[in-house]
């Protein structure tokens, strides 16, 4: 949490990759050495799990910026859905075989040991095979908004970051849902174990019933963990792009709707869970996996939306940010709090007594979920118009096919001609002023100031698709020259040019050349 911000501001600047690779020894290191503290050095146990989380603010900050510079569009959605089933997974192997492995060792220690091995094999793998990518490469960025920028520090980026609404939003949203998974990852473990007890009327939970409740809510998280995941991710593509169910509700939105909506369906699974566990811990298992499933459902969509919201210079800091006020208001602080509530209303130091105590404050983190839903759901008013100024500031270009169907929106017209949008057997036919005129009132078009360098640009277009035997692709026009800035300052997508109707009009005079000579022969 403390790191966090610190990886980030280096992670904007720096090289990523061994960024990570140093976050990652430090990882190592820090498990490797927790376990070898002794009963008595328990300031030493907490300080070597302190250092734990440095190791981890250092991927955890700059991974999802090296995934957005890797892929885009609907690739990038699918990388972050497989990079986020590692915390599910991480999660819930965790259960199972730190109980298993202490259970057979009859050793905690060994029981965290075996972690370390596995961050090695990724370590080595990073070092091999992981290649730093270009920031905004896959954005088709053409600046880097303010990273040349000597004096551009820490607070800079913090005061831009806060000037983005849907980001603002979606740490809110992010805070207030750790919250309530942090918790309650933190307590069911243990919550269900008081209600086994509970259930056959005993003091004390035993050693075998616990490691049982530890691996069944291991597997659940796993499961519920993966499923959610790529629920959140495959739904929230297909809404994006009108496919399936979705077609007659397309909508730019559907990533923010996803994160929401996900709170809100977790809630009442997740209040059943808690009621349900004082009858059968079967039920209230079930319950709570379709609870995680739904909690899981916005992880990967939260931070695609945050990537395409923030410029690529400032996406580590922004991730930085994010999980620094998450983790310290959010699961860092809620078992906490949670605990003082249930130990201000335990009534008897018994499984009974533990049990209805830690019931009645789970409810608490329970309905936080409400809290997150809202926060998430504002970012619908502000996503769209966030993520246009963010492709602005980058001077975004992202290509196109070449003579696709968007081409014909996109095109660079003459001031004085357009394409028109009605189309016979013969092509597209050119209008006149008068339709142009009509044609700004009814879509909006923005006017661009002419310059000297448009007529020579066409002649030489035209001079170079006389010998052509094909239709050339559609060439990407950017303009740089600031005198054919729209005024207003708003966000303009790249327009491009489309030679299609100069290829046309050159075969038509060829043609009409052709005819002529053939009848003065005649």
């Amino acid at each position: 949490m403390i790191a966090a911000p610190i990886f980030g501001f280096f992670g904007d600047r720096y090289n990523r990759k061994f960024l990570m690779m140093i976050g990652m020894i430090i990882w190592i290191m820090a498990v490797i050495a927790s376990s070898f503290c002794k009963p008595g050095h328990y300031l030493l146990f907490l300080t070597c799990r302190a250092v734990v989380g440095i190791g981890e603010a250092s991927y955890s900050t700059i991974a999802p910026t090296i995934i957005s510079d890797l892929f885009q569009g609907k690739t990038r959605s699918r990388i972050f859905m497989m990079f986020y089933f590692a915390v599910p997974v991480g999660s819930g192997l965790g259960f199972i075989c730190g109980s298993e492995i202490a259970l057979l060792t009859n050793s905690w220690q060994w029981g965290v040991r075996f972690s370390p091995f596995i961050g090695a094999i990724c370590l080595l793998l990073m070092f091999f095979l992981l290649d730093e990518p270009v920031r905004g490469a896959c954005d088709g960025a053409t600046q880097e908004s303010g990273a040349d920028d000597e004096d551009r520090g820490f607070w800079s980026d913090c005061k831009y970051l806060f000037g983005i609404k849907t980001y603002v939003f979606m740490v809110l949203g992010t805070t207030t849902s750790f919250f309530s998974v942090g918790c309650f990852s933190w307590w069911t473990p243990g919550f269900l174990g008081y209600a086994s007890a509970t259930i056959q009327n005993v003091p004390v939970v035993t050693d075998s019933e616990l490691s049982y409740i530890n691996t069944m809510f291991g597997i659940v998280t796993c499961i519920a963990g993966l499923l959610g995941v790529a629920v959140g991710t495959f739904v929230a593509r297909a809404w994006t792009e009108g496919k399936g169910c979705f077609s007659y509700c397309q909508s730019a939105r559907a990533d923010v709707y996803i994160c929401a909506l996900s709170m809100f369906i977790a809630l009442p699974f997740l209040f059943f869970g808690i009621v349900v566990s004082e009858y059968s811990i079967n039920w209230s298992l079930l319950l709570l996996y379709f609870a995680i499933m739904s909690m899981c459902m916005n992880w990967a969509v939260c931070v695609d939306v945050i990537m395409y919201c923030v410029v690529p210079s400032r996406r580590s800091t922004a991730m930085a940010v994010d999980t620094m006020i998450a983790h310290l208001f959010g699961d860092a602080s809620s078992p906490y709090l949670v605990g003082l509530i249930a130990d201000a209303l335990c009534e008897s130091n018994t499984a009974y007594g533990h049990y209805f105590a830690l019931q009645k404050a789970l409810y608490v983190p329970c309905f936080v979920l409400i809290l997150a839903g809202t926060c998430y759901g504002l970012g619908a008013f502000t996503v769209e118009n966030d993520k246009r100024e963010c492709e602005f500031a980058m001077g975004a270009n992202p290509a196109q096919p070449a003579n696709s169907p968007e081409d014909r929106n996109n095109l660079v017209v003459p001031q004085n001609e357009v394409v028109d949008d009605d189309e016979d057997e013969e092509g597209p036919q050119l209008a006149n002023h008068h339709n142009l005129q009509q044609l700004e009132e009814e879509e909006d078009l923005i006017n661009f100031e002419e310059t000297g360098d448009d007529v020579e640009v066409i002649e030489n277009c035209v001079e170079n698709c006389q010998n052509l035997d094909f239709l050339p692709p559609v060439i990407p026009w950017q303009w740089n020259d600031e005198q054919v800035r729209p005024k207003s300052g708003q966000f303009v997508e790249e327009e491009q040019f489309d030679m299609r109707n100069l290829k046309d009009a050159d075969e038509s005079s060829s043609e009409d050349e052709n005819v002529g000579g053939t009848s003065s022969n005649s």
